[in-house]
Order: structure tokens, then C-alpha cells, then sequence
């Protein structure tokens, strides 16, 4: 695999065809209102800054982290093509995602996930890099179909 990391180009096919999906897989597991996967708008937002992983010319991820404050990241968008989930490209861009809000020098970040079982698997890969249970932030609510993670980057 020749990986790489790069700053996504949103207005692509190839991209927008990336994240429909990911939108589409997020709904099969939670339901709509408790859906917080962004659209192509949502990641044209300002204060988003959203990457995509290539092997070779092939688009196989990707991932955002949204500033939400001068001191506070979050993580959105991690998304993996499917045959290739499970290899450990999501560890990398997420890795990827760290290093830049450590180069902004934030002191915390924080990601939202679902709470069914199917998040498993991006539940353990979030606790494994270090972040641990919170409550809900930055204007999420309790919600039973959401779970709350932080890491600590000071």
C-alpha cells in the first residue's frame, strides 16, 4: 500500500461518493435524529479542516477535525471504504488528526460516536489512542443512541 494523507478536495465525485456513504452506513445504525455525520456543506463549514486517504489514486478514507474553540478540537468524518476497514487505516488518519490539533495546540478533543454495537469497533479504536468517556459537549444533548469521548492533549 502506498498511503497518503492529504487535504480533501470536497467538490471531487469520488469524495462526495465517499461521504454519502459514510452518511448512509451511520443511518442503518443510528436513527436520523440522532445522526451527526456531516454532509458535503457540513464540511465546507467554517472552521473544518478535512482530509482524505489515498492508496495510490485510489480514494480509501477519510477524516475532519473541527475547531471549536482556541484550545478544543473535534473529530468528524473518520470514514474507511469497507473492504479496507479493520487494517488499520482509520488508526492512521486519526493519528493524522491528533498531530494537527497538537500543532494547533489544543489542549482537548473530543469526538461524538453511536452507542449500538455497531460502533464498537470505532469505540475501541477512539479508547486505544487515549481518549476516555465524557458527557456531551460543544451543543450535543444526552442522547442513549450517542456516546461522548475526550483525549486530554496538554
Amino acid at each position: 500500500m502506498s498511503l497518503t494523507i492529504q487535504l480533501a478536495d470536497l467538490d471531487t465525485e469520488a469524495f462526495r461518493a465517499l461521504i454519502a456513504a459514510h452518511k448512509s452506513l451511520m443511518l442503518e445504525h443510528s436513527p436520523p435524529e440522532s445522526s451527526h455525520a456531516l454532509l458535503i456543506d457540513g464540511l465546507k463549514a467554517k472552521g473544518m479542516s478535512v482530509w482524505e486517504m489515498r492508496d495510490g489514486d485510489r480514494l480509501v478514507g477519510c477524516g475532519a477535525l473541527k475547531a471549536l474553540s482556541a484550545s478544543a478540537g473535534e473529530v468528524k468524518s473518520m470514514h474507511t471504504v469497507a473492504q479496507l476497514r479493520r487494517s488499520g487505516l482509520g488508526k492512521q488518519m486519526l493519528r493524522h488528526i491528533i498531530a494537527e490539533a497538537k500543532e494547533r495546540y489544543y489542549t482537548r478533543l473530543y469526538l461524538e460516536t453511536g452507542a449500538q454495537r455497531a460502533y464498537l469497533p470505532a469505540r475501541r479504536l477512539y479508547e486505544g489512542a487515549g481518549f476516555t468517556y465524557c458527557g456531551p459537549f460543544e451543543g450535543y444533548r444526552d442522547d442513549p443512541n450517542s456516546v461522548f469521548m475526550v483525549m486530554e492533549l496538554g
